[in-house]
């Protein structure tokens, strides 16, 4: 394609959102080559963060370094706007470890929208797509409300919470994707006359009180950590000015107030039809779900440095606003407390992603992609990471190159993207680190010894990044080598220091042995070098290498568990079978094994429903 035909509205591929997903999709494209035209609702919002101003938490921060280690920009967005890094359960076991930025949400905002214009290949455009435009069921280009015609033989969906939606405060209602936005109209009943299936889903958010007419004093202060850990693989990670949330949380005044007006919520009067996420309930929803729970935390978090807005997590609500102030005003500290956005719910369509690939392109139109909410999932991180998996794939698409499809056991985006592709899901979905059976092997620290391989083949990871990498990964393994092959001989000196870690040798060790007890670290090694030299080395080496020796044998046992489900991976199902004529499995399972299609065994073992004897016929079967 030359650079003339975007006079006549031709591009590679379109890009319908300019949320988390729609931003990485777009830039992945252009960098890649193709060129890309994104049409948002608002272009003075793109990359905004809609609520929590926050990147990462549990599971979230994996999938945050591993946008980071294929090339994304997630990751180094975040290291380069955060007012706060605070690593998550640090005392705990490394599957659960999680970084936290709270971020400048408008900085995050400028730092995308820098990159999104410092990239060629990329054109804005400030319109809603209304309909699609298909020939023998792939894609051919897009309409927007103005009539104007657009062509590309790719589209990608990452419409968030705009499709139809419709916001709520109390029993008043309107038609809305965010506050203060219009709805994306049309797109909708688009997408019915091809074919798909539409549903509802909901989700809310706080109100936001201006920080001058908060107590901090009877808060509890929550630092951030002094010592930095950031995203980004890359280095030179910028060091900024950290400043603190604060906790405070419900009290018994608070719930009267919102039992006194449960027949205000929309929800509760049977006005909400979508389902809302578990993992992230209204505040009347905790109140209702767990009566007995006599206070509930509730996080004040900065929404920027430039900015007197501050979000209230845990407080998401859709009663109406006049018992907002008064629910606030209850909190400890919010006495005072002067609200400059009310909290609302908002329901919106999504398609259900069992109508997608593994590569997200959907099964009905080629060439069709769709990421983030539009999929059924709630969170920046879980769109994100599905709209650089999109944006790549849409462009191998139109190369007619191999779609990228990763597993469940290579990284988090894998099983989020199987969950989704696999599993019915009925309400907004979380990545959380209980979803993956893998989930020792799929932690934060090695998102890049996982992923950068495959980003650096696709063209989004360059030579000097890989060069880095590899020098990293080379470090690590003549540091564990040095570890294995040094010993520390029984000396009163070397006991004397071990006691004060509660432990003590008996006989020669070497220093892998040694780090392998659970009260040693790198620090008491340091300490033993009267012995031999620890070489000084980055942090991120050495917590790599803790975490590799002392869960050694843990690791392994994953690394076994993976190699038998690639025995189920590799029997291989016909995309033609006809599930219908096969005997002795229930019609039930053959139902769901034709709606969804599996690929493999092992992704029909995952669908919900599908007993054990079901999937030993079906490899009897394929054995014929």
């Amino acid at each position: 394609m030359t650079d003339i035909n975007y006079l006549q509205n031709k591009f590679d591929i379109i890009v319908v959102g300019g949320g988390h997903a729609g931003c990485e999709a777009t830039i992945a494209a252009a960098r890649l080559g193709a060129k890309v035209l994104l049409c948002s609702l608002n272009l003075d919002n793109i990359a905004l963060m809609p609520c929590n101003p926050a990147i990462g938490g549990p599971a979230k921060s994996t999938l945050v370094r591993e946008i980071d280690a294929l090339g994304g920009v997630m990751g180094e967005a975040a290291d380069a706007t955060y007012i706060q890094m605070k690593m998550l359960n640090s005392s705990k076991g490394p599957a659960v470890r999680a970084l936290r930025a709270q971020s400048d949400k408008k900085e995050y905002m400028r730092y995308m929208r820098n990159v999104i214009e410092s990239t060629d290949n990329i054109y804005l455009k400030q319109c809603c797509i209304t309909k699609l435009l298909t020939k023998d069921n792939k894609i051919t280009g897009a309409i927007d409300e103005y009539g104007n015609e657009y062509s590309a033989p790719v589209v990608i969906l990452t419409t968030g919470t705009s499709l139809d939606g419709r916001i709520f405060v109390g029993l008043k209602s309107y038609r809305a994707g965010r506050l203060g936005e219009m709805p994306a109209i049309g797109l909708s009943d688009s997408l019915r006359e091809l074919g798909f299936t539409v549903k509802k889903l909901k989700t809310g958010t706080p109100c936001r009180v201006d920080k001058r007419t908060i107590d901090y004093s009877k808060m509890t202060v929550q630092p951030g950590d002094e010592e930095l850990h950031f995203y980004s693989f890359k280095p030179n990670r910028p060091v900024r000015k950290q400043v603190p949330c604060y906790l405070t949380r419900t009290n018994e005044e608070t719930h009267k107030i919102i039992r006194e007006n449960l027949d205000k919520s929309p929800m509760y009067q049977g006005l909400i039809h979508g389902v809302g996420p578990r993992y992230c309930p209204s505040i009347e929803d905790k109140i209702v779900r767990f009566a007995s729970n006599p206070s509930h935390h509730i996080f004040i978090e900065p929404e920027g440095l430039g900015t007197y807005e501050t979000y209230i997590q845990g407080f998401s609500t859709s009663l109406p606003a006049d018992v907002q102030v008064r629910m606030v005003r209850s909190l400890p500290g919010l006495e005072k407390a002067h609200i400059i956005k009310p909290a609302y719910a908002v329901e919106y369509d999504y398609l259900p992603a069992i109508q997608n690939t593994h590569s997200l392109m959907t099964k009905r139109v080629k060439g069709l992609f769709c990421a983030g909410q539009i999929n059924g999932t709630s969170g920046y991180e879980e769109a994100a990471a599905q709209g650089l998996l999109a944006g790549i794939n849409a462009y191998n698409y139109i190369n007619g190159s191999e779609m990228l499809e990763l597993s469940r056991s290579s990284s988090y985006l894998g099983t989020l993207v199987d969950d989704l592709v696999t599993k019915d899901i009925e309400e907004p979905y979380r990545m959380l680190t209980s979803r993956s059976e893998y989930r020792l092997l799929l932690r934060q620290d090695n998102a890049d010894a996982r992923l950068t391989e495959i980003g650096n083949k696709i063209g989004l990871i360059d030579d000097m990044q890989y060069a880095r990498f590899r020098a990293k990964q080379a470090d690590i393994k003549r540091e564990i080598e040095m570890l294995q092959n040094t010993k520390i001989s029984v000396t009163s000196k070397a006991n004397e220091i071990l006691a004060k870690y509660g432990e003590h040798i008996s006989k020669g060790t070497n220093l892998a042995e040694l780090l392998k007890r659970p009260n040693i670290n790198y620090d008491a090694l340091k300490e033993l070098d009267f012995h031999v030299a620890i070489r000084e080395l980055p942090k991120d080496i050495t917590e790599e290498v803790e975490v590799l020796i002392k869960y050694d044998g843990y690791l392994k046992r994953q690394e076994m568990q993976v190699k038998q489900a690639e025995k189920l991976e590799k029997f291989r199902i016909p995309d033609n079978i006809d599930y219908k004529n096969i005997d002795h499995i229930s019609n039930e399972t053959k139902e769901k094994l034709d709606k969804i299609r599996p690929k493999t065994l092992a992704q029909a073992s995952r669908i919900g429903g599908v007993k054990p004897a079901d999937i030993s016929i079906l490899m009897v079967m394929l054995n014929k």
